[in-house]
């Protein structure tokens, strides 16, 4: 493993690095000026029409889900460990200044999301049941009808089965685990146990029961999660100015703190923040725009508008208050990273145990207690991650689908929930790196497919009637 940890580490580093950086940035900023940034303009529309008629109890249609059910499946899907054990792993790697590049690859991200779920609805298909369904392997086949587009396909859901339907599994259950042992000293495999369980009894239900348990979820576990964190940042709320101050100060020279060149820490930041941004808001992965395509709307805009506000509140609002409270405990006043310099950070990080899986724990119990922190995050990952795994898993399933045929869907079923429980018993970094690796791959052919269908995207954006 530790070999096969190597390997898969110098892949992510290239692919982060470097093509992932130059996709979705470049994707982000192309669609943002061809549609005139969408993601300003009609931001509002977006939030309107995602909450105007907002219920915990909203009503399917017949063919498929509502707008919010549709939007609360996808920021399901968006808001998991990324929030949590990513973010934070953004910035012990690439300091605070890691969370300015997040913002940004957010930011534009947001017009490629309304790429992605305009092209899931122009594209989706209608299944025997009568229920819509759709996704980049549809828009990529339109994109390119050939031989290409068919290898394009098949690579992308070969890449999200694995990626989503697998190993995204084992890493939020990874995460689960790991937070509830910490916290409840509940040994992994009983968490895993308990999570495949009640994941199986969603899964039976299909996108109906999945889209009835995420729109109750993901509004509770936004609450308690900010709830959490508005607390502890007034309890630290002279620190927040210098809190600010320090994302803004390391985005730029983020040397002074994690040490190396220039160059080399600058690099580290704005990896971490794309590779971490990515993982936490899927804007050009094309994971979430299976679940825009199964909404019922007038027209592909609708849901396009829509979708943007997943991106922002993933990442705005709960990827943002990771941060503030990770920042504003431990890199300022009396916190154990506040005097860290790029000569001794390392040194403090290695004496400090502080590790992405538990950064926000000790956050928390820097201003209560060891016990509140880590049920705190606990709770609040648990949440995260589980509503993560069961769209990922309807997700993972249409592409399954698409590759073997309704037939095999009970075999995929069958893996994705062993996956649900190895993921808990699997060594941690071995399982980010994987889902690391897949999560990028999948990215190579949707740009390349949102780019070719650019004009549908553009007409869709132009001013409504």
């Amino acid at each position: 493993m530790d070999e096969l940890l190597k390997v898969v580490g110098s892949i992510n580093s290239y692919l982060s690095d470097y093509v992932l950086i130059t996709l979705l940035v470049g994707a982000g900023v192309y669609f943002s000026i061809r549609t005139k940034f969408v993601q300003v303009r009609c931001f509002g529309e977006g939030l309107r029409k995602a909450f105007g008629n907002f219920s915990l109890h909203g009503k399917n249609s017949k063919n498929g889900l509502s707008s919010f059910q549709a939007l609360a499946t996808a920021v399901a899907a968006q808001v998991g460990t990324g929030n949590i054990v990513g973010a934070s792993g953004a910035i012990l790697v690439g300091g605070p200044g890691a969370i300015f590049w997040m913002w940004l690859i957010a930011f534009f991200g947001m017009a490629t999301i309304y790429a992605e779920a305009v092209l899931a609805q122009n594209t989706r298909i209608q299944d025997a049941d009568g229920v819509f369904h759709g996704g980049p392997v549809y828009y990529i086949k339109k994109a390119y009808p050939n031989a290409f587009g068919k290898f394009l396909a098949v690579f992308f859901a070969v890449a999200l089965t694995i990626s989503l339907g697998f190993m995204g599994c084992m890493v939020q259950a990874n995460s689960i685990g790991e937070t509830c042992r910490n916290a409840f000293n509940v040994p992994t495999w009983v968490v895993g146990l308990i999570i495949a369980s009640v994941a199986t009894f969603i899964f039976i239900g299909g996108i109906k029961r999945i889209a009835s348990v995420t729109e109750k979820l993901v509004p509770l576990m936004a609450i308690i999660y900010l709830v959490g964190g508005l607390i502890i940042l007034a309890i630290r709320i002279e620190y927040l100015p210098q809190t600010f101050g320090l994302i803004f100060k390391y985005a730029f020279s983020p040397d002074a703190l994690i040490g190396g060149s220039f160059g080399y820490a600058l690099k580290a930041a704005i990896s971490q923040g794309v590779k971490r941004g990515l993982f936490s808001n899927e804007a050009g992965m094309g994971s979430t725009p299976h679940a825009h395509a199964a909404a019922h709307v007038a027209k592909p805009h609708d849901q396009g508008v829509v979708a943007m506000v997943g991106v922002f509140v993933d990442t705005a609002v709960v990827l943002t208050m990771t941060a503030l409270i990770v920042i504003s405990t431990l890199y300022t006043g009396n916190g154990v990273l506040a005097n860290a310099t790029g000569a001794n950070y390392a040194e403090i990080l290695a004496a400090s145990g502080l590790t992405k899986t538990n950064l926000v724990q000790h956050a928390v119990a820097s201003v209560s207690s060891e016990n509140i922190g880590n049920i705190f995050v606990a709770v609040s990952l648990f949440f995260f991650a589980f509503s993560t795994i069961i769209s990922w898993n309807y997700f993972g399933k249409i592409n399954f689908e698409y590759l073997f045929g309704r037939k095999a869907v009970m075999v995929y079923s069958i893996l994705a929930v062993l996956s649900i429980f190895c993921g808990t018993l699997m060594k941690n970094d071995l399982v980010w790196e994987l889902q690391d690796m897949f999560n990028q791959l999948m990215v190579l052919p949707n740009i390349l497919a949102l780019l070719a269908l650019s004009q549908l995207v553009i007409k869709a954006a132009k001013k409504q009637k």
